[in-house]
């Protein structure tokens, strides 16, 4: 059908002034957020900026990388429909694949990475969070995401290894792997700590798995296609849990929900292995599909309340801790030292894990990668936002005594309240003593770890405008309950991800393992998976210095040493494949991720200052333990040799993880070089091109013509064979 010309125009003009205002509200907000110095500035203006940003770079610069870079084409047939099992891959609706995607990234990261980074102040993180997910951790999503799927749902690892070469894929696979088990695990402890005698939150989360189940088989058996539908039966089953979580707490029923760490631990390693082997449509999807709504609505509710009650950043723009790296909250300067501590919500390698994992075996048509693999980041950096705006409109005083080490405040709100003074902020004892008794809480003196500032930030915003100050605390265990959910599921996807990595690992050795179908090989690598994990979770919970606490440093230099594994994956398949010019897409962001890491990294190892430096703490504690002096926290001399003994694994970690990815890198670097001095395209491991016989939207809302498209499909006819836009827009 022909546009009459005078409509096309006025859609045309329509969408020119759209823009044009959605630029400039973004660009004002930006200019205050910059400009502002000694004054108050408001959290809407963070939110403004953040969401006029995101809305350019989604309708442009994503579909731009689809178009251009990427080239979707939906007349191929994705893995989903070349090779549907029924157990990993299915066609997945685009809103249920959306959710799922969205909740199996989103875990602990955007939740208390930037609570910890407002040390530096509120600029730095806002910075880096929103125009590092537009250039770099949206684009490594996506692309990955494309990249896998064109290669049959290869992990990672095995795809650093198809199309690196031998030795720069055998570093990738080893990488790739250590890092996951450490992710995984670091993941896992924060749920245990979050359900640890929360019987509220134990039982919202257990009622997520029946409810889980229940859609997967309403929407694959009794009600087909149903997607609305079901949706509202889980998002209302849902809600009934989360209430019904309240009664149970004041019950006889709470005790049956009162789990300690060590059987929490049993129940999160029986879970993994069951959401890795059973059938993806099954449980893994919906839960992921279910617990997103929980996600979305809780950061759409509180970015609705930051809109209603204006609250005040009271963190400065940039703080002295951002030149000195003396921070009470961990030590380092702005960089790289932000870039690490802000990992999800900006740029992720866990996120690649995904990319390449599940996601690539689920996905229907090509074009749903801006959809899925960009858009879904997006919504991740939004979370980041809404964190950091939590911390920064709390008092610096209260934040400080929250987030400095017990070593530093010591154990009463006296002692606290001097220490946050020698920082150069000012609380009272009373106040210290009242917030905690406002969330129902013993005190929350040396609460580190993000988790409770960032519930105590939600519950001020939320009670500012729904209950005041009678219901803080109600709002206070909503928001830890609601930190367990999100970090859990990143925890499911990511050990079925772990099985996939491992299969294609071990299959380069014995060739049945790569099939999927092969249950016993399906149940070994995932038993391999969640016991790998499980271990170093079971021994942290056991013993504060043991386990994966033992690990725990390693986390933000991990995660962004894996992003530059897959970006460096990703500049090689666009080489390879003739797009040189569009290389930079990649290759820019990876420069960075790789300037940030390499020098953390080198910090981490070689620096004198023992609170940065492995083998500087490492030398401190061991001489004192010579001396026969105790250092906190060791608590004695055992603690003291443990102490030892993880800086140095530490160190040796962190060399070797640094190590592996330049060799991943310079591997890679020889093989775009004979890329580019090759007359003929090198192979490359991309699947035979089939066609699809699927026909779905590219965004959540159907364009006219895609509903044009799904009419024909759904009368019999065959659609016009096109390469259609990324986008519906």
């Amino acid at each position: 059908m022909t546009i009459p010309r005078a409509l096309g125009a006025r859609t045309n003009l329509r969408s020119v002034l759209v823009w044009t205002v959605v630029a400039v509200v973004g660009a004002a907000a930006w200019g205050v957020l910059a400009l502002s110095r000694g004054e108050q500035v408001s959290a809407v203006w963070l939110l403004v900026a953040a969401l006029g940003s995101y809305a350019i770079a989604y309708r442009f610069y994503a579909r731009f990388i689809c178009q251009r870079v990427l080239r979707v084409d939906n007349r191929r047939a994705t893995p989903a429909e070349r090779l549907e099992d029924g157990t990993d891959y299915q066609p997945t609706d685009r809103r249920v694949l959306l959710g799922h995607h969205f909740a199996a990234i989103a875990g602990a990261g955007p939740l208390v990475g930037p609570v910890l980074a407002a040390q530096m102040g509120y600029l730095p993180g806002t910075m880096w969070i929103i125009i590092g997910v537009i250039f770099a951790g949206a684009v490594q999503d996506m692309v990955v995401l494309f990249i896998s799927m064109r290669r049959d749902g290869r992990s990672l690892g095995q795809l650093a290894r198809d199309e690196i070469g031998l030795i720069g894929g055998a570093a990738a696979l080893i990488a790739v792997f250590a890092i996951m088990i450490i992710l995984l695990a670091v993941l896992a402890l924060v749920v245990v700590n979050a359900l640890a005698k929360s019987p509220w939150g134990t039982f919202s989360i257990a009622m997520t798995i029946p409810i889980a189940l229940f859609m997967g088989i309403y929407l694959r058996m009794l009600r087909p296609g149903r997607v609305i539908e079901t949706s509202l039966l889980g998002g209302a089953l849902l809600l009934g849990a989360i209430a019904a979580g309240g009664w149970v707490e004041g019950s006889s029923l709470a005790s049956a929900f009162t789990l300690s760490p060590k059987a929490l631990v049993l129940c999160l390693v029986g879970y993994g292995f069951l959401a890795s082997v059973l059938p993806v449509w099954l449980l893994l999807a919906p839960r992921d599909y279910l617990s997103t709504f929980m996600k979305i609505g809780t950061i759409g509710l509180l970015a609705a309340s930051v809109l209603i009650a204006a609250p005040v950043l009271r963190t400065d723009a940039v703080t002295e801790f951002a030149s000195t790296g003396a921070g009470p909250v961990f030590s380092g300067t702005l960089f790289p030292f932000v870039f690490i501590t802000i990992a999800c919500g900006a740029l992720s390698g866990f996120h690649a894990l995904i990319a390449s994992g599940t996601t690539p075996k689920l996905i229907q048509k090509e074009s749903q990668v801006r959809l899925i693999g960009y858009g879904a980041m997006l919504m991740e950096s939004f979370v980041a936002i809404m964190a950091l705006i939590a911390a920064c409109i709390l008092d610096p005083g209260l934040y400080y005594a929250m987030n400095a080490p017990a070593g530093v405040l010591g154990t009463t709100a006296q002692s606290a309240a001097t220490a946050v003074g020698q920082l150069g902020f000012t609380i009272a004892p009373e106040d210290l003593t009242s917030a905690a008794a406002a969330v129902r809480e013993s005190t929350l003196i040396a609460r580190t770890g993000g988790a409770p500032t960032l519930a105590v930030g939600m519950s001020e915003i939320f009670s500012s405008v729904f209950g005041g100050n009678a219901l803080k605390a109600f709002w206070y265990h909503f928001a830890i309950m609601f930190e367990a959910l999100f970090i859990l599921t990143t925890v499911d996807a990511g050990t079925r991800v772990g099985r996939f990595m491992l299969q294609d690992t071990l299959g380069n050795v014995w060739k049945p393992l790569t099939r999927v179908s092969w249950k016993p090989g399906l149940w070994g690598t995932s038993a391999v998976v969640v016991l790998a994990w499980g271990y170093f979770l079971y021994a942290g919970v056991t013993d504060p210095l043991g386990g994966i606490n033992q690990l725990f440093p390693l986390f933000g230099i991990a995660n962004q040493l894996l992003a530059a594994i897959a970006l460096t994956v990703a500049t090689t398949v666009l080489i390879k494949s003739g797009r040189l010019r569009w290389a930079w897409v990649t290759a820019v962001p990876l420069a960075w991720d790789v300037a940030v890491t390499l020098t953390a990294s080198w910090q981490k190892i070689f620096s004198t200052n023992p609170r940065i430096g492995f083998f500087a703490q490492r030398e401190r504690y061991a001489e004192a333990l010579e001396q026969g002096k105790i250092l906190a926290p060791a608590k004695n001399a055992a603690d003291m040799q443990a102490v030892v003994v993880n800086s140095t694994v530490d160190g040796v970690l962190a060399a070797l993880f640094a190590v592996l990815v330049i060799l991943v890198i310079g591997n890679a670097a020889l093989v775009c070089l004979r890329a580019l001095r090759s007359r003929t395209p090198l192979p490359t491991t991309e699947a035979p091109f089939v066609e699809s016989r699927i026909v779905a939207p590219a965004g959540l809302i159907p364009t006219a013509e895609e509903r044009r498209e799904m009419a024909l499909a759904g009368a019999g006819a065959q659609p016009p064979a096109k390469v259609p836009t990324a986008s519906g827009s």
